[in-house]
């Protein structure tokens, strides 16, 4: 495992030793003869970390079979995953509390983006690319060209970079969206315009899932068009006067969650919230790993 990025800065320890290897002569010109520089063990944070990266494991790899059974299977895994994750009940009170925050506010943003004849032009593609037909069109179109198209042996699996993208891509949607579908049936509330419901907005959440889907295919520098393209579907629902802030931040943090339920750890990069000791305290690092 190669560490890339730790967020606190280590310090080398320089021990002094009685002994050294230099001539007389050397010690007379250089100061640091009968220093003996060395590297200390791991710091206990990152030992922690690569502890905790051994036991869970090689990142997830690509299935084996993509095939509609294994769809059906995986699918009704990830439901029963969903809630047992720490991260879904993480990116769920994040979102739950930053929706919370910003409902005071839901009405006054939403008479701020109604009306203006720029921002009509500039959002009205939004409703239709965080569709769900749109999103499951796209899915669908990679599971099949991935599996039907592109070359393959013949006695091996139809599974490659695609149409595993395209089955993540359903999964995701299949599971944000029927969460996304209660919720608004068991919430009941009412849209901008009066009728129901709104809360969560699934536009955002189709294309928050897609987006996170694909950051794990294809890394986070791969997914910030996608993640650019999620917010844009977001903002123009309260543009189109369809939901509220709190709709659309909420719906955001539901795919997320979906969507990290569904590809778990397979992905470029692997992230940790590291606590350390620190003089009178502690501190949190963020560290990225490569395999």
């Amino acid at each position: 495992m190669r560490i890339l990025t730790v967020l606190t800065v280590l310090c080398l320890c320089i021990p002094v030793h009685a002994q050294s290897a230099h001539s007389p002569d050397d010690k007379a010109t250089d100061p640091f003869a009968d220093i003996h520089w060395t590297v200390p063990d791991p710091p206990a944070d990152v030992a922690m970390f690569s502890a905790a990266r051994r036991s869970q494991g090689e990142a997830h790899p690509a299935p084996r079979h993509t095939g509609f059974k294994a769809l059906l299977f995986e699918t009704a895994s990830d439901f029963n995953a969903f809630p047992r994750r720490t991260s879904t009940w993480v990116i769920l009170g994040i979102g739950g509390a930053a929706a919370a925050g910003a409902h005071p506010f839901d009405a006054t943003v939403n008479q701020k983006l109604v009306g203006s004849e720029t921002a009509d032009a500039f959002f009205k593609a939004g409703k239709y690319i965080g569709a769900a037909y749109v999103q499951a069109g796209a899915a669908v179109g990679l599971y099949v060209v991935g599996r039907y198209v592109m070359p393959h042996a013949a006695d091996a699996p139809k599974t490659n970079k695609v149409s595993h993208l395209g089955f993540d891509l359903l999964r995701g949607l299949i599971v944000s969206q029927t969460i996304t579908q209660v919720m608004k049936v068991t919430i009941q509330r009412d849209r901008p315009t009066g009728e129901c419901c709104a809360f969560p907005s699934g536009h955002a959440s189709a294309a928050f899932a897609t987006a996170s889907v694909i950051e794990r295919h294809l890394g986070y520098r791969g997914a910030i068009p996608t993640y650019a393209i999620a917010a844009y579907v977001a903002a123009s629902r309260m543009h189109d006067n369809r939901h509220y802030l709190s709709d659309v931040i909420f719906g955001g943090a539901l795919g997320i969650a979906s969507g990290w339920t569904v590809v778990g750890r397979h992905g470029r990069g692997n992230y940790a919230l590291v606590p350390a000791p620190v003089p009178r305290g502690f501190a949190i690092n963020l560290v990225r790993s490569t395999e």
